[in-house]
């Protein structure tokens, strides 16, 4: 008896210990994520209904099979790719699926989860051996490059690719990146550069720009990487490394000031509200304004506030707003606490929270149609021009709409990003822990008589490709017309 309890109590411990196995197994299966993934969007995405028509419905359909199918027989890994194509079809910048997120995985579970990444099969003793031997012919690019005290990463030629360079980890944090991983692919064309850049923490896809000096790369928002097989970093210089995304003021000339805003995000509202208190005479005094929003992805309205006095010449209109509300949506997009947001925010958001509770299953007009208007226009600045891009986007693309009905407004550069139609962004976490699916929840109205997704706002004065200092362009463009 003593025997067969203790065998009974074996089989329950084995079970123990399997069902989070078998568990895991399950709700990482690819296929069952994808299927959560398609009706998650259909039920709660906001622009769904405007996306799917009658039109392309049978091409969604079979374009949705297809890649359930490709699900069935898809490694975790790979599920992530199929996930972000699907939802490519929607053509929303504000959609997209993120990776392991603060105590959702171990150490062991992420190595193991990027085993199958692309690799380079060179290390530290055979690279060196790489360069010694072809030191002749070695393009300036190939070499040992740091980032930090984060990355020590070997660039070499891709034999099997004209003009094109692999960057593979020699040294890393043996968690998220393991030696011999693949961390950017670099292409070289008469001269110029592009950049496939996989990212810290998912291995996501990047296109940043990227600047090649002779012992420095500028991968912009990603920061700058300097050649060296040994480089003793200082805290001042690991610093410098890291993207500045602090909002600047300068003095140009005697009538022209320079606003830099690198992002909206609440953190920098107190950044943005100290510069315009501290300049508040200069600006007051000087005719030009330059406001430069290029690679500004986004943030919340309220960190442009206080700038709207200075554009104001007349009414601004502002359409109103509609929110999906799914009882999804609002417990996984509005029901969330944000730590960074203010008390007065938090308060205003469970308001929005009770409204939405009454109105479960409708397209609910949370936000009327809105008119700002001042009791006075400022003399100064006369003329405020405003630099953007196509990674100008989402929050910053608000700001736009409404500076460019001022009469002191002028856009330059390129059109925007065009993500600004379906805003608000509800993060929910898929059966796999690993990942998670983000996706707009309010429409505006203004979709109805102007849409601008993947179209962007048009500026008034397109930048010629050429020009390289489009602040220069701008600050001698009023000299010129």
């Amino acid at each position: 008896m003593v025997e067969k309890d203790n065998l009974m109590k074996k089989i329950f411990i084995l079970i123990l210990v399997l069902i989070p196995f078998f568990s895991e197994a399950q709700t990482c299966n690819c296929s069952e994520n994808f299927k959560f993934l398609v009706e998650r969007i259909k039920n709660n995405y906001v622009g769904y209904k405007d996306k799917i028509k009658t039109s392309n419905q049978r091409q969604f359909d079979f374009f949705t099979d297809s890649l359930q199918n490709l699900a069935m027989r898809s490694n975790t890994i790979d599920c992530r790719d199929i996930y972000l194509k699907w939802l490519a079809f929607f053509e929303d910048g504000h959609m997209g699926i993120s990776t392991f997120t603060a105590g959702n995985a171990s150490s062991n579970e992420i190595r193991t989860f990027f085993l199958e990444s692309e690799k380079k099969p060179l290390n530290e003793l055979s690279f060196d051996k790489y360069l010694l031997k072809n030191k002749a012919n070695l393009d300036g690019i190939e070499g040992y490059w740091n980032y930090a005290n984060a990355y020590k990463i070997g660039i070499v030629k891709d034999s099997s690719k004209k003009d094109e360079f692999i960057g593979f980890i020699i040294k890393a944090d043996s968690i998220y990146w393991m030696p011999q991983q693949v961390k950017f692919r670099i292409k070289k064309e008469n001269g110029n550069y592009s950049v496939v850049y996989f990212g810290a923490i998912d291995h996501v896809k990047y296109t940043p720009s990227i600047i090649v000096n002779k012992d420095i790369i500028d991968f912009g928002n990603f920061g700058k990487w300097y050649k060296g097989k040994n480089i003793k970093n200082t805290p001042k210089a690991i610093a410098a490394l890291i993207p500045d995304m602090s909002p600047t003021f300068r003095i140009l000339d005697n009538e022209t000031n320079l606003l830099v805003i690198p992002h909206f995000a609440i953190r920098y509202k107190n950044s943005v509200d100290s510069i315009l208190a501290k300049n508040k005479t200069l600006l007051e005094n000087s005719k030009h304004l330059i406001i430069d929003i290029r690679n500004n992805s986004g943030g919340l309205t309220g960190t442009f506030e206080n700038i709207i006095p200075y554009i104001y010449t007349k009414p601004i209109y502002t359409y109103g707003d509609a929110i999906l509300a799914t009882a999804d949506n609002i417990k996984d997009g509005y029901e969330n606490d944000e730590p960074d947001l203010p008390e007065s925010s938090k308060k205003e958001i469970m308001e929005v929270v009770k409204k939405l509770k009454k109105h479960v299953g409708e397209l609910y007009h949370i936000y009327p149609a809105d008119t700002l208007k001042f009791d006075y226009v400022l003399k100064n600045p006369q003329r405020i021009s405003i630099l953007m891009n196509r990674k100008t986007a989402s929050a910053s693309e608000l700001f736009i709409l409404k500076a460019e009905q001022s009469e002191k407004v002028t856009l330059f550069g390129e059109n925007s990003a065009g993500a600004v139609d379906y805003v608000e962004n509800v993060f929910v976490k898929m059966p796999c822990k690993y990942y998670s699916v983000f996706y707009p929840a309010l429409r505006s109205d203004r979709v109805d008589s102007r849409p601008l997704n993947n179209i962007g706002i048009v500026p008034n004065v397109v930048i010629p490709g050429n020009v390289k200092d489009w602040v220069e362009f701008v600050r001698v463009y009023k000299t010129r017309n």
